[in-house]
């Protein structure tokens, strides 16, 4: 095997380590911005300006990308924040 094969090979393992599965946030028009934050922070353990960001973020840009990590750790998170009333889902 070539030194080029082998970094390719190399880059291909690493990339497919490194997949994570994101919780998206979308906006809607009934929660509010207060209501929204405090349920980031109990839902993803957001810190208070971490929710904030997230919030603004889904109000303009109408979603956001608010936890990332193992399909095992955003089921939960996920769920929480689906049952608070909030549109959610896992990409």
């Amino acid at each position: 095997m070539s030194t080029k094969e082998k970094v390719l090979e190399q880059v291909e393992v690493s990339t497919k380590e490194k997949k994570n599965n994101e919780i998206v946030l979308y906006n809607d028009d009934v929660n509010t911005f207060d209501y929204v934050i405090d349920t980031l922070i109990y839902a993803c353990d957001h810190t208070p300006e971490q929710a904030e960001q997230c919030s603004i973020l889904v109000h303009y840009k109408g979603k956001c990308t608010v936890k990332t990590g193992d399909i095992k750790d955003l089921k939960p998170r996920c769920s929480k924040l689906l049952q608070a009333g909030l549109s959610a889902e896992i990409v």
